[in-house]
C-alpha cells in the first residue's frame, strides 16, 4: 500500500512564506507612498528600493511562518485526524493510550507512507492555501487600523479628507479585501472537509491501523528496552 511520489513540500512552505510576505510588502509600499513619504523624504536609488521591497518579502514571511499563529484557530485544531488516531488507539486493548505527539508522529507516518498520493497534495495544498489565506486577512485588518488612525490624525491636525484621498483609497481598499475575506471565507471550510476526508480514509483502513499500532506499541518496547 505503500506509494512513492515526487514531494511538492518545498514548493508549499515556499508559498507559505513568499506570498504572505509579499502581500505585506505591497501594503507597506503603498502605505510609505501615500502617507509615510509625505512626512519623511528618502532619496534611495530604484535598484536599492527593490533590494529593500524583497528584502521585506522575505522578513515579514518569514516572521509570519515562524509565529504559526494560524495553528490556534479552531478551523486548524478541531477534528484532527491525529486526535482521531488517539480515540481509535483507546479502543485497541493491547494498546497503551497514545500520548499527542506520538499520535501525531504516527499521523504524519502514515500521511507518508501509505495515504493515496492526491490525498497527500491535498494535505499540502490546503494546508498552504489556509495559512495564506489567514495571513492575508490579518495583515489587511492591521493596515485598515493603522491607516484609519493615520486618517484621523491628519485630520485632527486641520488637514481635509480631499487631501488625504491616496490614503482614503488605499484604507478603502485594504478595508474591503478584509471584509470579504471574512464574507466568503473558505479557508475553514475546507480545512475541515480536508480532516473529514482523511479521517474517512482512515475509518475504511482499520485493519491497517491495527497492524500500525501494534508495531508502534513494538517499537515504543524496543526503545524502553
Amino acid at each position: 500500500m505503500n506509494h512513492t511520489h515526487p514531494s511538492s513540500f518545498g514548493l508549499y512552505e515556499a508559498a507559505r512564506i513568499l506570498v504572505p510576505g509579499f502581500y505585506f510588502a505591497s501594503l507597506f509600499s503603498v502605505f510609505f507612498t501615500v502617507f509615510v513619504s509625505r512626512y519623511i523624504l528618502f532619496s534611495f536609488d530604484q535598484a536599492i528600493w527593490i533590494m529593500l521591497f524583497f528584502f521585506l518579502v522575505l522578513v515579514s514571511g518569514l516572521t509570519m511562518y515562524a509565529k504559526e499563529s494560524t495553528k490556534r484557530r479552531r478551523a486548524f485544531a478541531e477534528n484532527q485526524p491525529s486526535s482521531f488516531l488517539q480515540e481509535i488507539a483507546r479502543k485497541h486493548i493491547p494498546l497503551q493510550s497514545l500520548s499527542e505527539i506520538e499520535a501525531r508522529k504516527l499521523y504524519f507516518y502514515i500521511l507518508n507512507h501509505f495515504f493515496p498520493p492526491a490525498f497527500h497534495e491535498k494535505v499540502f495544498f490546503f494546508g498552504t492555501v489556509y495559512h495564506i489565506m489567514i495571513q492575508i486577512r490579518r495583515t489587511s485588518f492591521w493596515f485598515t487600523i493603522f491607516s484609519l488612525i493615520c486618517l484621523a490624525a491628519q485630520t485632527a491636525g486641520g488637514m481635509a479628507l480631499k487631501d488625504q484621498q491616496a490614503l482614503v483609497s488605499f484604507t478603502f481598499v485594504v478595508c474591503l479585501t478584509y471584509l470579504l475575506n471574512v464574507k466568503y471565507n473558505k479557508a475553514d471550510r475546507k480545512m475541515q472537509e480536508n480532516y473529514q476526508d482523511q479521517i474517512f480514509w482512515l475509518q475504511m483502513n482499520g485493519p491497517l491501523l491495527q497492524d500500525l499500532f501494534q508495531k508502534f506499541e513494538l517499537s515504543k518496547k524496543s526503545t524502553a528496552s
